[in-house]
């Protein structure tokens, strides 16, 4: 298992930015894809972005192409989700979860029954 705890959320004006991190502290922490995930009050969650264990592959969902970026750093064992452009809609609990998919491997997968470890979660409001 892979312990991981989010960090960044807060409190954003649309069309502002913020800067999510999931870090671990764990020493096999680069054999694990990350991806992260959001719930809105009343709504689903949704996978939001994913990163390969290598860092080589990642994706998006449609709703946040062009304004969510995503990158590791295998040293710092640490995922950052850059969210620029905010918006309202953007709203809710971000997750990071990771899946085991081996060292160097440059698969991920945005679909939540694969993950096997999540962290608590981190409110994220844009609102003016």
């Amino acid at each position: 298992q892979l312990h991981v705890v989010e960090s960044g959320g807060g409190l954003v004006q649309p069309g502002g930015s913020l800067r999510l991190s999931c870090a671990s502290s764990q020493y096999n922490f680069d054999y694990y894809a990350i991806g992260w995930f959001r719930q809105a009050p009343g709504k689903e969650r949704e996978g939001v972005s994913c990163i390969s264990s290598s860092g080589s592959g990642s994706n998006y969902a449609n709703s946040v192409k062009g304004r969510f970026t995503i990158s590791r750093d295998n040293a710092k064992k640490t995922v950052y989700l850059q969210m620029n452009n905010l918006k309202p809609e953007d709203t809710g609990v971000y997750y990071c979860a990771a899946e085991d998919t081996g060292y160097g491997n440059s698969f991920c997968t945005r679909d939540d029954s694969l993950m096997t470890d999540w962290g608590k979660g981190i409110p994220v409001t844009v609102s003016a």
